[in-house]
């Protein structure tokens, strides 16, 4: 049996998309008549999965979708079943249209023949290098339950420490913008009608108060030009950063700076580690491990040297001494490699390092919110402040002069 990817027409006018499984289309629409369906458009998985390759392969499903469907994936196969019977479970169960059919096309790939990693290489948007590795990896040495297990606690621990750090920075992110919110507000509204009041005297106003309208003037006048000046800015930047080249830069600049360096090179290297001693445990070659891992590290000096230490480790040189030459990973971490390079546990001492590298990133993130948050609430109050004391100060000398 194929899988078609349907469109009808229900009763009331509502348009029904899914996935159904029949001998052929013309069985496919016949079904689709007798639950009183009318058939818009009924189309094989598998020709859909040529045209896909044919342009890239762009389907994508969410890095949480994707841990819980190799959580499943591991799941079923350790139990017994059959690469073809996992699938058609995890196609019973998918909660999306967009799911079903990207393992349906999976599916019909296996049908057709090839092995898993190859179904799931057509989809490269969905199925990153290192899944495919993995994958493939564990078909070749018959431990594909073990390795995709390890899979999913790697994809779920990468995510839940992506999510922690995005996480850190919220409140910080809500805090500048209720910030700049209330400073607005006063600057364009309340100043103008308390300055009013002042109009009318002959009293000279103290610098602090002369300085506050001139702020507020500018605010109201060209306020919205200069936002959209930072926005046009803005825009301009993220097209810039999209060369290579400005990108390469602006990342060679952030692991120079004082706090934000750290962080970028510790949640790098932790994805880094991680991955290596996944493929690494996995009997996947260290040449092949280095290129897979070249895809997690987001920064493309580190990914750069990851690329030339798999040039040299291939050319004979030891992985430590090839990721030491570019003196951009931890000296920790080069340690503990050499250690598992000498000791022949590579993959145990790798994990440790992800392990180690992950508590440093929380530790360093929790330390830098901490102080943050303290941070911008007094720089808000102080603000507030000044604004306060700009208002009341002639009032206060008002009242001496009239006594």
């Amino acid at each position: 049996m194929a899988a078609f990817q349907y469109e009808a027409l229900a009763a009331n006018g509502r348009v029904k998309r899914g996935v159904l499984e029949s001998d052929s289309a013309r069985q496919a629409r016949a079904r689709l008549r007798e639950e009183g369906l009318t058939p818009v458009s009924v189309e094989q998985i598998e020709v859909k999965a040529q045209r896909r390759r044919a342009h890239g392969g762009r389907q994508r499903i969410s890095a949480s979708a994707l841990a819980l469907l190799t959580r499943q994936l591991a799941t079923l196969l350790a139990a017994g079943l059959t690469v073809e019977q996992t699938l058609n479970g995890l196609i019973d169960q998918a909660e999306t249209t967009q799911e079903r059919a990207l393992l349906a096309a999976v599916r019909s790939d296996v049908l057709g023949g090839h092995s898993l990693a190859r179904s799931l290489s057509a989809h490269p948007h969905a199925f990153p290098e290192l899944y495919r590795t993995l994958v493939e990896a564990g078909e070749r040495s018959g431990r594909l339950p073990d390795v995709l297990l390890r899979l999913a606690d790697y994809t779920e621990e990468r995510e839940a420490l992506r999510g922690k750090v995005l996480l850190a920075f919220v409140y910080p992110a809500l805090v500048t913008l209720v910030a700049i919110a209330v400073v607005g507000g006063l600057l364009v509204f309340v100043v103008p009608q308390v300055v009013r009041v002042f109009e009318n005297t002959q009293q000279a106003l103290p610098i602090l108060t002369r300085m506050l309208i001139a702020v507020s003037d500018f605010a109201r006048h060209w306020g919205l030009y200069l936002a959209a000046a930072l926005a046009v800015l803005a825009l301009a930047a993220g097209r810039a950063l999209r060369s290579p080249e400005i990108l390469a830069r602006w990342h060679t600049l952030l692991l120079k700076l004082p706090v934000v360096g750290p962080l970028h090179r510790n949640l790098n290297t932790a994805r880094l580690s991680s991955t290596l001693a996944i493929l690494v445990s996995s009997k996947v070659p260290l040449r092949t491990a280095l290129k897979a891992g070249e895809g997690v590290v987001t920064s493309l000096p580190m990914r750069a040297a990851v690329a030339e230490a798999g040039q040299k480790v291939e050319q004979g040189s030891s992985l430590a001494r090839a990721l030491a030459a570019s003196k951009l990973f931890p000296p920790l971490m080069v340690h503990m490699i050499a250690s598992g390079e000498s000791s022949g546990r590579l993959a145990e001492l790798l994990e440790r390092t992800a392990t180690q590298q992950a508590r440093d990133l929380e530790r360093r993130t929790a330390t830098m919110t901490t102080l943050l948050e303290p941070l911008l609430i007094l720089v808000m109050g102080g603000v507030v402040l000044v604004i306060v004391l700009a208002i009341l100060q002639p009032i206060f000398e008002l009242n001496t002069i009239m006594r």
